[in-house]
């Protein structure tokens, strides 16, 4: 597996070439003289971060509960990811919610678990039950789901052009996938509809 130091060389090196191919080199206009960095930098540290993430290690530990028949639920977690089609951000906010089966773990975890799955080259859709699953099959829940709200940017700066549009995708895991009461529990949770 590469360095972070390799791929940022091997990205800068692309967005060079990128703005070559435009007629814009580097070279040529003084703003865009650190821009292959910069570029570089972005996409390996914040765009796609969460390769190096595990979800296993995001929800390991955690505390002993009792709360077994209680539903945690986070709202509003802001998040943002990269369309694999056309390599444009989206960006909204994920709810998530896990009924425990012996164990919970802090609330910033569940932010750090979408963050794991969306800082990737990937569909909301593919969010939304990875987060559910790893819930289920990492910190062993007995039901999770989530709900994602997000603006595409393929949908608004190209294409149909829609601005304001938002896409919204839910997964359930394990019981919450079967039980009618707890999805409705969950989206009462998070004032949305069926």
């Amino acid at each position: 597996m590469a360095t972070r130091d390799e791929k940022v060389a091997k990205l800068s090196k692309a967005f060079e070439d990128f703005l070559r191919a435009i007629d814009k080199s580097p070279g040529s206009y003084r703003e865009l003289l650190e821009t292959p960095v910069r570029s570089a930098e972005m996409w390996v540290d914040e765009l796609l971060d969460g390769y190096d993430w595990s979800p296993s290690d995001i929800l390991d530990g955690g505390s002993p509960s009792q709360a077994e028949s209680s539903m945690v639920v986070v709202r509003n977690l802001f998040f943002h990811s990269t369309c694999p089609h056309h390599l444009l951000p989206y960006h909204g906010v994920a709810h998530v919610a896990y009924v425990p089966d012996g164990r919970i773990v802090g609330l910033s975890k569940l932010g750090r678990l979408v963050d794991c799955f969306a800082h990737r080259l990937t569909l909301q859709e593919e969010i939304c039950q990875s987060v559910a699953e790893a819930l289920v099959e990492h910190l062993g829940a007995k039901g999770a789901a989530c709900f994602l709200d997000a603006e595409q940017l393929c949908m608004v700066i190209r294409g149909v052009r829609k601005p304001g549009s938002r896409a919204g995708t839910v997964a359930y895991a394990g019981t919450m996938a079967t039980q009618r009461d707890a999805k409705l529990e969950f989206l009462a949770a998070i004032n949305a509809e069926e």
